[in-house]
C-alpha cells in the first residue's frame, strides 16, 4: 500500500462509513467496541423455535475467545478495556454485547446484567450496544434500554439476514421479515440508535434480489447503522456440513467488491457503514478463503470503491423497487 493511497482512502471513503462517524461525535477521541458475551442463546437454538440455530452460524466464529473463555462480565469488561487501551491506544469505550440473542431473557435480568457490565470503568464508557434478534424486542425491552440513554448512547443491532422470507425459512432462522418491521415500528420514535445486519451470498438469492435489500433499508429512517456481510461458511455450522459435502457459488473478493460498488449508490445516503463485509476465524473459516487479513480485504474494497468513483447514496431514489 502506498502511504499517499492509504491517505487518500482514509480523507475519502465514497461511503459514510463507521470510524468518521466515531471520530466526529467523539471529537477525536479513539472509540473501541468492547465485546461481552451474556451466555444467552437463540430462540431457535434452545427449541422455542427450533433447534440448531441458523443455518450458517456458529456462535465462536465471530467472538474472540478471550470472551469465550472468560465467565464473568466483569472480567471481560475490565480485561477488554485495557487490551484496548493498550493495543489500540483506546480513549472510550462502548460495552458491546454481541454473542447470540442478548435480549432473550426476562427484562430484569437483562438490566441486572447491563447494569454489571456499565458498571466498571464508568468515566470511560460512551456507549451501550445490544445484539439481538427482531423477535426478541418487545415494548419493555425497549424501555429498558432507553433507560440508559440519559447516561450512554445505545444502540440496538437486529438481524435482518434477509428481506426473502424464503430464505430466512431456508437457514432456520425461526423468524419472519414482518417480525423485523414490527420491530422496528416498535424504534420508530425512540432515543435508541438502531442498526441492521444483513448476509449477501445465499446462493438461491440473485443479484437483483440483493439488490432490493438497500430498497428496504431506505424505507425505514429510523435505520441509522447498517452491517453488510458476505456470506461466509464456517466449522460447526449446518451450513459448514452441506458445503463440504457438496459445494455452492460463493462469492470471490473481486465479486463481492463488484456487488458493493453497484449497492451503495442506491442506499440512503444518511445511513452510517459499520461493515462492509465479516470475517471468521481462519481456524474455522471454511470458504470463501480470500487469502488476505482483514486490512487487506478492506483496502481492496475501498480502492475498487475509490478508483470507481462510487458514492454512497448517488443513486438514492432513482429507479426504486419500492
Amino acid at each position: 500500500m502506498q502511504v499517499e493511497e492509504a491517505k487518500t482512502l482514509q480523507s475519502y471513503k465514497g461511503y459514510n462509513n463507521y470510524g468518521a462517524w466515531l471520530k466526529e461525535k467523539y471529537k477525536g477521541q479513539r472509540v473501541f467496541k468492547v465485546i461481552v458475551d451474556g451466555g444467552f442463546t437463540c430462540p431457535n437454538r434452545d427449541g422455542s423455535k427450533g433447534y440448531g440455530g441458523c443455518t450458517y452460524c456458529n456462535v465462536d466464529s465471530f467472538t474472540p475467545s478471550v470472551s469465550r473463555n472468560n465467565p464473568s462480565v466483569r472480567e471481560q469488561v475490565i480485561q477488554g478495556v485495557e487490551r484496548a487501551r493498550k493495543g489500540n491506544k483506546a480513549d472510550k469505550f462502548i460495552i458491546y454485547f454481541q454473542p447470540n440473542t442478548n435480549t432473550y431473557a426476562p427484562t430484569h435480568y437483562l438490566k441486572m446484567l447491563y447494569d454489571e457490565a456499565l458498571s466498571y470503568h464508568t468515566e470511560d464508557i460512551v456507549g451501550l450496544s445490544v445484539g439481538t434478534r427482531p423477535d426478541c424486542i418487545d415494548a419493555e425491552k425497549v424501555a429498558l434500554l432507553e433507560s440508559y440513554t440519559d447516561r450512554f448512547d445505545v444502540d440496538i443491532e437486529m438481524g435482518m439476514e434477509s428481506i426473502y422470507n424464503d430464505t430466512l425459512g431456508q437457514i432456520n432462522r425461526g423468524c419472519t421479515h414482518e417480525d423485523l418491521v414490527k420491530a422496528l415500528k416498535l424504534l420508530e420514535n425512540t432515543k435508541l440508535l438502531t442498526c441492521v445486519h444483513t448476509v449477501f451470498g445465499f446462493p438461491w438469492e440473485t443479484r437483483e434480489m440483493m439488490l432490493r435489500y438497500a430498497d428496504e433499508i431506505n424505507r425505514f429512517p429510523q435505520i441509522q447503522f447498517v452491517k453488510f456481510h458476505h456470506l461466509h461458511i464456517v466449522e460447526g455450522s449446518v451450513m459448514g456440513v452441506k458445503y463440504k459435502r457438496e459445494p455452492f457459488k460463493l462469492f470471490s473478493l473481486e465479486e463481492y467488491a463488484d456487488f458493493l460498488c453497484e449497492l451503495l449508490p442506491i442506499v440512503r445516503p444518511d445511513v452510517v457503514i459499520q461493515r462492509l463485509f465479516g470475517l471468521s476465524d481462519l481456524d474455522l473459516l471454511i470458504a470463501p478463503n480470500w487469502k488476505l487479513k482483514k486490512s487487506e480485504i478492506q483496502y481492496y474494497i475501498d480502492q475498487q470503491i475509490l478508483t470507481r468513483g462510487v458514492v454512497q447514496g448517488s443513486k438514492y431514489g432513482l429507479n426504486s423497487n419500492l
